[in-house]
């Protein structure tokens, strides 16, 4: 169907459940069409890589071929973002709109949890308003003591922080019914680095998706891609949105003194430092910093918060 379809063509809604970067799979009624987006529409959205995100509810103009034409989106509720990659770093990527809950894969090894990918991630979902927990998957590769406390620690911090933790392994399907009773009747985003085994944990909870999974490269500790397009997952009587792996989260539009704000335990110290805006970096009289000294905010969380400012004032530091 071309941009040229009859404007007598009649419209239809529905929900965007796969992206492959030029078709659209729409659920609309009893029945997924492939559609288009409209070449004006694309150009109007010129801040965003991608017009259109599965999730989204659009409104198509159908054509005589079965195929759709998206005229228009309708409003979200909520999104997650992240920075472009590449030469369009300047630019946002919708991952997924319209989400009820976030959920961040990590692994207990091959490759290992990754602590600064976890903030940057909840960094996003504070930032969206979207609830977010964590997900540690392959819980039978846990083989040592010093190992079993290390995962410890971080599951009690992030819980004590009002994240929810599921410990599971979706190879022996440890705490997997505990997390399909979070996904149901929601659209729920499921993310994380390649190799922590989203696919293989997402046919735990309903095997008939078969979904191709994918093993650790022995050489580099890092996994290798399995998903290839973004999509939309009906499971447990709602949706999940299965993601391309992302090795790293870029924050997308927020100021530095904004982020402060999106890491909650920080927030009752702002008032209280001598300075404002306060970085909370190499000013004096700053509370958060005290707080830190005072063990009342982990230096675990802090040197992520000064990684991610750090990220956003244009050094070039990572983690």
């Amino acid at each position: 169907m071309s941009d040229t379809a009859s404007i007598d063509a009649p419209l239809r809604e529905g929900l965007v459940l796969r992206s492959t970067g030029s078709w659209y799979d729409v659920r609309s009624g009893d029945e997924t069409v492939q559609a288009r987006v409209r070449g004006k529409f694309r150009l109007e959205e010129r801040d965003v890589t991608n017009p259109i995100a599965v999730g989204d509810r659009v409104t198509m103009r159908m054509g005589d071929d079965g195929t759709g034409l998206i005229v228009d989106l309708l409003p979200r509720h909520s999104k997650l973002s992240r920075r472009a990659a590449g030469r369009r770093a300047n630019r946002e990527h919708v991952l997924v709109a319209n989400v009820d809950a976030a959920w961040c894969v990590q692994a207990t090894k091959l490759p290992s949890f990754n602590p600064g990918f976890v903030d940057r991630f909840l960094v996003m979902a504070e930032a969206y308003g979207i609830p977010a927990g964590i997900i540690i998957n392959k819980a039978d590769l846990i083989e040592t003591k010093e190992h079993a406390d290390d995962l410890a620690y971080w599951h009690a911090l992030y819980e004590s922080l009002g994240y929810p933790v599921l410990l599971v392994s979706a190879e022996h399907g440890e705490g997997i019914e505990d997390f399909r009773a979070h996904l149901e009747g929601k659209t729920s985003v499921v993310a994380g680095p390649s190799g922590v085994g989203k696919s293989t944990l997402l046919n735990a909870v309903e095997p008939h998706l078969a979904l191709r999974t994918g093993e650790v490269s022995q050489k580099t500790r890092k996994g290798k891609h399995t998903t290839t397009f973004a999509e939309l997952l009906p499971i447990a009587g709602g949706y999940v949105a299965d993601t391309p792996g992302i090795r790293e989260y870029g924050i997308w539009d927020m100021e530095p003194e904004e982020l402060s704000g999106y890491f909650v335990e920080m927030p009752p110290y702002l008032d209280d430092c001598k300075f404002s805006p306060c970085t909370h970096d190499h000013e004096p009289g700053c509370a958060v910093k005290e707080a830190v000294e005072n063990d009342e905010i982990t230096p675990e969380r802090y040197l992520s918060y000064l990684n991610i400012l750090a990220s956003l004032q244009g050094e070039d530091v990572g983690r």
